[in-house]
């Protein structure tokens, strides 16, 4: 077995103790923010992080912390130009960007095992002063109709003037971590740096809970020790015996609030020291809670200086003898055979490094989130009975304390609850047991509201995300099954009660009127509807939603699944499959009754599902928006196989006898006649199914070069238009950025492709092909006169979206657009970035441009379709 595989297979949490779980921004987050206004943009800005301790986390640059982020290390910079050391990425807070906030940094993660027993990241670092106010005041002059003003567009990296910074890491063991810190100077002249590996703890001390403080000391030249009264004891070695810098992790009172600092040595004190030569910044008698080593590199140019260092809980005999090098080399190596053990034959060698890069971005992804809701709320002067419009008062019970895997570590640091459920599907592919503890996590008790909802992220944890977590939770456990023998089925289990209690909760509160029927405002799409979905109509009324409506039907085909598998253990889950099967059909049942009905969903004439706006005064009316909401039935549909198991044909025959009782639901569960061992569910007849895959597979609608548009093309021209009396709400289609500031600017669902809804178009295609067979094809592009298989569809759609990052026949990336640097030059050609979705024609990367956690599964598309039998997974549940 190769020796990441043996690692992973080994019982315990050791090897996972230390890893990159350090955020990449923990200013202007929620948790921080103390005001009264709930500004936290403005209350905890990027100007103060310097200085100012943070409450409930840490941030840093390539660093790294162990799993309760008692202790950090990360590695600042200073080029000897800029007015601050470079101790974390920038960006601009949401007022400030023409499109929202948005990191103005280059930076990538180019490997990672799922242990962390090896990490490469790269940071590009400008010679040349950074142009920090000049990126603010450019990009808050632009409007939301302009480009992004980038940090390519300033000229710094102008004639290769900059420092590539690679930041290596190996495991020795679980708790020795070798680093390798290599600056290499792409300029044509010599250039000095100076690199500051800086050691230091989370501030646990200063809020008034009792805890003990920690202390750094300088027991040996070049040495670190760090003590803490949870963690033990650990050393940082320094190669070389550079000057070391101590101070305290601690406010600086006097910039930030001018007042009084609790200590002469603060957080910001090792930067004055370095930048401003204040000797009295630091403290002499070498302790505090933040330490630095202070080396200066002069790198001649085209060359490259080296730092090495050892983090270690022993004392290694020699830190930085010949082993040193021969771990690197053997990490190294063993990466290489994990991830060629992983890539399935035939993968050619460009797929093969998005494919790796992919899934190092999504271990690099992985953060410390900690968040006690309830002393937060204490500490702004609520309790559970206050009568507050405080943001999350409702969640007094809340409290995260967890390593979980962000959608991106600076525009996102924070849990999203139904992109963690696809980053499960990702995860699975890489570390199965790391993507079952994702699944399970906002189920457990310190998540999970007792009423039954689960968070949707720190912005509003009582917003609504759509509910993908069953259909997560049984994908990971069929690839459990079919890659390693094992059917965990008491992780299945576990989830299916608690979904259980979250699936009441959508029911009770999210169709108010008991006709199966779902609203739920947001539900993850931002600003795709007419409206802010999750505010007050201007019209008053309410909004039956095509996407929520679809997305429960969804959820209870989700759940019907899980429940045949567990009933083969024990027969109390064939009434829960009865059950589902029964929510399912009411609920396709609703979005088109008998009769073309003007307040339901489906559009006969259009062939197409729509939102419905129901006005105060009784009148009906379908908002004709042509995008993913209208798309999202055709997800809810499973096909399910007859394995001639006695629980599959007692469930059977219960379900046939709910429908005899209820003919006006008997079109929505298909038999296939010519394969009578499977049946299929789908609010989508044969007909229907037609009509929309016209629309989905026609180039001039949805079916882009690069993946499936959220937001029909027919829009460029045809712009939908509602007026409420003289006021017009337009939606047109916008295939790169937004022009409004719906839900923050900072996403566009009016035309993008975005790889979740890819991934669930492509499953149910595959579900419908197990039912329908080869037999049935469609045109594909619509009215080009080939025809295709709607597995050969799925192929063709989950292809398109993985060449969104490979080389075409021109040597260029689509993902990275007209930027001729990334096109041309060899430092950057093969450094690619997973961006949050991408343009609707081009397929250039757009808005958070680190978002590896759902971008990440063009990995489980590269895998899945190679791997025998990958497909089926996607593809028919096996009863």
């Amino acid at each position: 077995m190769e020796a990441e595989r043996a690692r992973l297979e080994q019982a315990g949490t050791a090897w996972r103790r230390w890893g990159p779980y350090l955020s990449e921004r923990q200013w202007g987050t929620v948790r921080e923010d103390y005001s009264a206004s709930g500004d936290a943009w403005s209350y905890f800005p990027h100007d103060h992080a310097r200085s100012r301790a943070y409450r409930w986390g840490e941030d840093g640059l390539g660093g790294i912390c162990d799993d309760g982020q008692r202790l950090c290390l990360s590695v600042a910079l200073w080029n000897g130009r800029d007015p601050i050391l470079k101790e974390r990425p920038f960006g601009l807070a949401n007022g400030e960007g023409n499109h929202g906030e948005d990191v103005k940094e280059h930076y990538f993660y180019l490997d990672s095992t799922p242990t962390h027993s090896r990490m490469l990241f790269l940071y590009k670092y400008p010679q040349a002063r950074f142009p920090y106010g000049d990126l603010v005041n450019v990009n808050r002059e632009r409007d939301r109709t302009a480009f992004e003003y980038e940090l390519l567009d300033t000229g710094v990296f102008d004639g290769g003037r900059y420092f590539d910074v690679f930041m290596e890491y190996a495991k020795a063991g679980p708790d020795d971590l070798l680093i390798e810190v290599r600056a290499v100077n792409r300029g044509p002249e010599e250039a000095v740096l100076h690199v500051l590996p800086t050691l230091w703890f989370r501030n646990t001390w200063s809020w008034g809970e009792g805890s003990a403080k920690p202390v750094l000391s300088a027991p040996a030249p070049g040495v670190v020790q760090a003590e803490h009264a949870e963690l033990g004891a650990y050393r940082l070695h320094c190669e070389g015996g550079p000057p070391l810098l101590f101070t305290e992790n601690e406010t600086d009172n006097e910039r930030v609030f001018g007042g009084r600092s609790a200590s002469p040595y603060v957080k910001d004190g090792i930067g004055r020291y370095v930048l401003n030569g204040e000797q009295t910044a630091v403290n002499p008698g070498l302790t505090g809670t933040k330490a630095a080593a202070h080396y200066v590199l002069t790198v001649p140019a085209g060359g490259t200086g080296t730092v090495r260092l050892r983090l270690a809980a022993g004392e290694p005999p020699e830190p930085f003898g010949a082993e040193f090098a021969d771990v690197l080399r053997a990490r190294r190596q063993e990466a290489d055979a994990f991830y060629a053990g992983l890539t399935p034959a035939g993968t050619g060698e460009d797929e093969a490094l998005v494919l790796r890069q992919a899934l190092a971005g999504l271990l690099w992804s992985k953060q410390y989130y900690g968040y006690d809701v309830g002393t937060w709320l204490n500490e702004h002067g609520l309790d559970p009975w206050s009568r507050t419009t405080r943001r999350n008062h409702s969640w007094y019970h809340m409290e995260s304390n967890d390593i979980i895997s962000m959608p991106d570590k600076w525009e996102y640091p924070w849990f999203a609850a139904w992109d963690l459920a696809f980053h499960t599907v990702a995860l699975a592919v890489v570390d199965l047991g790391f993507a079952k503890e994702q699944v399970e996590l906002l189920l457990n008790e310190r998540h999970l509201h007792p009423n039954g909802q689960i968070p949707a992220y720190e912005w509003n944890f009582s917003d609504v995300n759509p509910p993908v977590q069953a259909w997560a939770a049984d994908f990971v456990f069929n690839l459990e099954r079919t890659m390693t023998g094992r059917s965990d089925l008491d992780f299945l289990e576990r989830v299916f009660q608690k979904l259980l209690i979250n699936f009441t909760w959508w029911v009770n509160r999210k169709d108010p009127d008991g006709r199966n029927v779902f609203q739920g405002g947001f539900l993850g799409l931002d600003n795709i509807g007419v409206f802010d979905r999750s505010a007050d109509l201007p019209t008053g009324g309410r909004l039956e939603q095509a996407d929520g409506t679809a997305w429960m039907a969804f959820f209870s085909q989700c759940m019907l699944q899980i429940s045949l598998t567990l009933a083969a253990r024990n027969p109390v889950y064939e009434e829960m499959a009865v059950k589902f099967a029964e929510h399912f059909l009411w609920i396709s049942a609703s979005m088109d009754r008998v009769g073309d009905l003007k307040d339901e969903m489906w559009d006969e004439q259009d062939g197409f599902f729509y939102d419905v706006l129901f006005l105060p005064d009784g009148n009906a009316t379908r908002l004709r928006v042509r995008s993913l909401v209208g798309l999202l039935p055709l997800c809810a549909s499973t096909t399910f196989v007859d394995t001639g198991a006695p629980h599959i044909a007692r469930v059977t025959e219960r379900v046939r006898e709910f429908v005899r009782r209820h003919p006006e639901l008997s079109g929505l569960a298909g038999q296939d006649q010519a394969r009578a061992d499977r049946a299929l569910l789908s609010p989508l007849d044969e007909r229907k199914l037609r009509a929309v895959l016209a629309s989905l597979l026609d180039e001039k609608e949805f079916f882009g070069t690069y993946g499936i548009r959220s937001l029909s093309r027919h829009h460029a021209e045809h712009p939908y238009e509602f007026w409420v009396g003289d006021q017009c709400h337009r939606v047109g289609y916008l295939p790169a950025e937004s022009d409004s500031g719906m839900f923050g600017g900072n996403s566009n669902w009016r035309g993008p492709i975005w790889f979740p809804m890819n991934a669930l178009i492509v499953r149910a295609l595959l579900q419908l092909h197990s039912f329908y067979g080869d037999s049935f094809t469609v045109e594909c592009p619509t009215g080009s006169g080939v025809r295709m298989t709607l597995f050969e569809v799925a192929k063709e759609i989950a292809d398109r979206c993985t060449r969104i990052f490979l080389r075409d026949g021109e040597g260029r990336r689509p993902v990275y657009g007209g930027q001729s640097v990334f096109q041309q030059d060899p430092h950057w050609r093969d450094l690619i970035q997973f961006h949050e979705y991408f343009h609707g024609d081009n397929g250039a990367g757009l808005g958070a441009a680190h978002q590896t956690g759902w971008t990440a599964l063009v990995a489980t598309f590269i895998v899945l379709f190679r791997l025998p039998g990958g497909p089926g997974l996607l593809e028919s549940d096996h009863g």
